[in-house]
This record gives structure tokens, sequence and C-alpha cells, in this order.
């Protein structure tokens, strides 16, 4: 087989959410990254080799040569040295997920410029072929409209070849929202007037039809249509005579390759609307062509879409992971060493939801403060939440009254209605003589075990924070005996699932800390981590894990100096 002409090959190359064409004009045709080793096709991803691939002609016609990529090249995802190309070739690189290459005999497409001119070629064709050429020419145009241009520029220009190709007086987009609620995109007058969207008034009655049978609505002369829509105010205040309205509608088939963005067939995405005054000025051919073209700019519009929300997706797991460095950052490195405690505390994050939170702070002499916490949601307004638990924990060493700051704290919070989170948590003081003042504000029920076992206790408490302004909290005292241990956690522990659905459960977890009430407080942590760990038989952890264990050794045999 002849290699072609070279200007008759191209390759269509998809790097990221960017898809181009690329003429091979050279050859060798050099493939790799960056520009110093004469690449003519630069390939912007760390795992592409500096040397990578060439085409060259052959007298098979022409070869793609492996010159050196690391993780190897692949055609239609067959590991290759050297391959005889053709048409419909799909070009891969290893690991390389986001970079793909179609081979094509043929030219590449024209220039949206160079589309548009030949739409101007053909409406001064003769009658017998003019609406044939515009078919032809309005599906090379449309193709064009995955190029880079504005989404709206592209669009509209789309609108106003519309009208010329079918002799409309205007033409109008609307767009869907995600209730497919319609709102005006682009507007066009006949001769490329712009004109603002919303001066447009569609024919509500029409495109109401369109909308509600998912297909297209063509009323040829409006003198001779129903009573209800001739008579229609729309209609009669704008002298209409011919209306065409044509859903555009969803074409995707399969979810992205994440799974996370899906678009079902048949979802509304917007309307193609253009009337005249003229009647019969619309033939069914016409209508034909239009419908053509509304497939062609449904499937931008969906490609646009997606894109938009991959985008959002992606800002969002930015955000995500900005609050997750704030928590992490605002969790002890270290935990204080007191007289007359010994204290462990553990977060093992999740990586998609985050808000626990642990502290422990020294407030005088032989007296420790500690904290735990649970915060609702993810993102940003828990990393805002986590802070204002962690300044209202370190106010306490102002000497301010605890319940009084957690009562502010939570005013702050609802006043604060974007934040959109609320809190458990709780807090507690321990001195030298085992005396505790403890606040639970809506948090889990601490374990308190000693040599002999372990049982809930301590369960006076409140609302959590964020959820009513009036709450006011209250302090609770119990002393403790050398020895007693408070186990406390957040839901993560409890709630984590095995692979049949059940919880790990308050029941498991206090039979772990009677096992190992008389052992370190280091050891106890562990086992708990470690019984979780097992019971989740290697299924995904689905919220953070916090643990955070305060033993009572006794008063000091002496006072600090």
């Amino acid at each position: 087989m002849q290699a072609p002409p070279q200007f008759e090959s191209h390759l269509s190359v998809t790097d990221g959410n960017v898809s181009r064409d690329v003429q091979l004009a050279n050859f060798p045709f050099l493939i790799g990254r960056g520009a110093e080793t004469g690449n003519h096709l630069q390939l912007n991803d760390r795992r592409i080799s500096r040397l990578c691939a060439a085409i060259v002609q052959s007298e098979e016609g022409l070869r793609l040569e492996d010159r050196g990529q690391s993780e190897g090249v692949f055609v239609n995802q067959e590991k290759i040295k050297t391959h005889a190309l053709k048409d419909g070739d799909t070009i891969t690189f290893g690991s390389v997920e986001t970079i793909q290459l179609v081979f094509h005999f043929g030219r590449a497409k024209e220039s949206f410029p160079e589309i548009l001119t030949r739409f101007e070629q053909a409406a001064n064709a003769e009658d017998g072929t003019r609406n044939l050429r515009q078919l032809s020419l309005l599906l090379e145009a449309t193709a064009m409209l995955q190029s880079e241009l504005p989404l709206e520029d592209v669009l509209g220009a789309m609108v106003e070849r519309a009208i010329g190709l079918i002799d409309a007086d205007r033409g109008l987009l609307l767009e869907a929202d995600d209730r497919a609620q319609l709102r005006p995109l682009v507007a066009r007058e006949r001769g490329g007037l712009i004109i603002t969207p919303a001066s447009v008034q569609p024919s509500q009655t029409v495109v109401a039809r369109a909308i509600s049978r998912r297909r297209s609505v063509m009323e040829g002369d409006l003198a001779h249509a129903a009573a209800g829509l001739r008579e229609a105010q729309s209609i009669v205040a704008q002298q209409l005579r011919s209306v065409i309205a044509i859903p555009l509608l969803t074409l995707s088939r399969h979810a992205p390759s994440d799974a996370t963005i899906v678009s079902h067939p048949g979802e509304l995405l917007g309307l193609l609307y253009l009337d005249s005054r003229r009647p019969t000025a619309f033939s069914g051919l016409d209508l034909r062509i239009l419908d053509a073209l509304a497939h062609e700019a449904a499937g931008v519009i969906e490609h646009a879409r997606l894109i938009q929300k991959e985008q959002e997706r992606q800002r969002l797991k930015h955000e995500l992971q900005i609050a997750r460095e704030i928590q992490q950052a605002l969790l002890p490195k270290t935990l204080l060493r007191f007289r007359h405690l010994e204290v462990s505390g553990k977060n093992q994050p999740c990586l998609a939801v985050g808000g626990d939170y642990f502290d422990l702070i020294e407030v005088g002499p032989d007296r420790a403060a500690f904290i735990i916490a649970d915060i609702s949601g993810k993102g940003l307004g828990a990393a805002l939440v986590t802070a204002a638990l962690q300044g209202t924990f370190s106010s306490i060493l102002l000497g301010q009254e605890p319940s009084r700051v957690f009562t502010h704290v939570n005013q702050f919070i609802c006043d604060h209605a974007a934040v959109a989170r609320y809190a458990t948590a709780f807090f507690g003081m321990i001195d030298a003589e085992g005396q505790m003042e403890y606040i639970n504000i809506g948090h889990l029920v601490p374990l308190l075990a000693n040599t002999t076992g372990a049982e809930s206790k301590l369960t006076e408490g409140a609302i959590p924070l964020g959820l009513f302004r009036e709450t006011q909290y209250k302090t609770f005292s119990t002393r403790l005996a050398p020895g007693d241990t408070l186990v406390l956690y957040t839901d993560g522990v409890t709630e984590q699932m095995n692979p049949q659905g059940e919880m790990f459960g308050e029941e498991r977890l206090l039979q772990v800390v009677r096992s190992h009430a008389a052992q370190p407080v280091q050891i106890i942590e562990a086992e708990i981590l470690e019984a979780v760990r097992e019971y989740m038989q290697g299924e995904e952890q689905a919220d953070d894990l916090t643990v955070l264990i305060v033993r009572y050794v006794g008063k000091p045999a002496t006072s600090r100096s």
C-alpha cells in the first residue's frame, strides 16, 4: 500500500479536557515531551519521555515507532515497537490515561472561519442544490463546534447560520438548568445582528409542546393553526406566521472514567427556536437540516457541561484538601505530659470526610483541660468550625468559665448561617485531686474504665453546638479515683461497617476496653483501632477515627514549685 499524501494524514489529539487536530506535515513526525528534541507534537506530561515515538514513511505507508517511551507505546491497547498505521488506530502511552491520539487518513478539519466562508458560498448556489449543500456544510460546521472558541461565541455563530440556512427572521438558543428551567442564552436576527436574548419572546405554546414531546415542532403557517396557538399573545403581538422549536437532548450513554459525572440520554439541555413573519417560510427539509444542527449543538453543550461539572468537582476536591490540611494542622503534634495523668490520643483521618478534633492543654499547676469534637460535614465550613473550637478551647487559659465560652461559640455559629455546620464535643478539666469538671455537648458518652471493668457514665449533657441559639451549657463535676480511665471517641469508631453492612457498635468497643482496662493507655488506644480495622475486613474507612484516652494516676507526691 502506498503512503497517502502527507497533508492527507492527521492525528486527533486528546490531552486532558482539550481536543485538537494535528496535521502530519513532516516526516519523521516526532512525538514527545518538550521542544528541545525537535518534537513536532509536544505532550505536557512528565510520564511522557522526551524521545517518545515517531511516525515515519515506509513502503507500506506510515508506521509508528517506539523511540524510547519508558512505559511503552500502545496501539489499540497492544504494546508495539513498530506498527503500520491504519485509519482509526488509537495510540496511548503506558499509564498516561489523560493523553490519547487517533490516527486518520485524510485532511484534518477546516478552521471555523473557513467553514463560515463556505456557508456564504453555499448561500449563493443554484436553488436545485442549495439545500443539500447547506446540509453538508452544516454538518461540517457543527463538527467544528468542538473548537476552543468560547462556548457562547460558537453557539451564537451557530444560531446566526441557522437563520441564514432557512431564511428565518430571528433565532434564539435557550439553555436548561438542573431543574430543566429554560433561560435565554444567545439570540440573533437576520443579517447576523446580535440582539439581547431577553428581547425575543418565543411562543411558549410551541416551546412547551417541543419539550413535552421531546422532538421538533414546526408550525409552517400559524394563520391556519389551532385557535389556542393562533391567538396566543406572543404570536399576535409579534405578527408571527412560522415557528420552529427543536429540543436539545443529551446523547451520553455512559459515565466518564471517574464515574462521578453522569448524563442520561434524553435529558433536556436546551432548545433552539426560530421564527418568521412570512407564512410557509420553513420547509420539511429546513426542519431536517436544523435537527442535524441541534443534534451536534446538543453534543457541544453536553460536553461543555460535563467539563464544567468536572471542574467543579476538582474545585471541591481542592477545597476539601485545604480543609483537611487546616484540620490536621489544628491537631496536637505531641501531647503534653502531666504528673497526675496519663494521656494518649490518635486521629486516623478519612480522605473523603473531615471534622474530628481533639486537644489537651495545661490550665494551671497540675491541672489539665482536654476536648474531643466531631464537626458535621466537610470542606472549609467544617474547617472554620474546627478553628472556632480551638479558639474556644484556648480561651479557657484566660480563666473564662467553660460553660459561658461554649454558650458564646454556639451563638456565633448559629448567627453565621453560611457556615451551615454543627458540632458535638466533650470537654473536661482534671486537677491533681482527681476532681473533674466536664461539659458534654451532644457527644457520645465516654467510657469510664478501671482495673475491674468499664461502663458508660457521665451521661449529663446538652445538644450540639450550632443548632439552637438559645441553648445554655452547664458544667458538671465528678471525682476520679486513681486508675480511673476515660475513653473518649467519635462516631467514626462505633459506626465503621464490615462488608455485611453491620456497624462496629458501642458494645464491641466496651468489650475491647474491658479486656485491656489495666494496661497502659497507649495499649488501649492501639487495641481499639486494631479491633475496628479487623472488623472492617478491608472495607474503605467511611469516617474519621478519633480516640482520646485520659487516665488519672493519683495526686503527685509533691506539688510544683
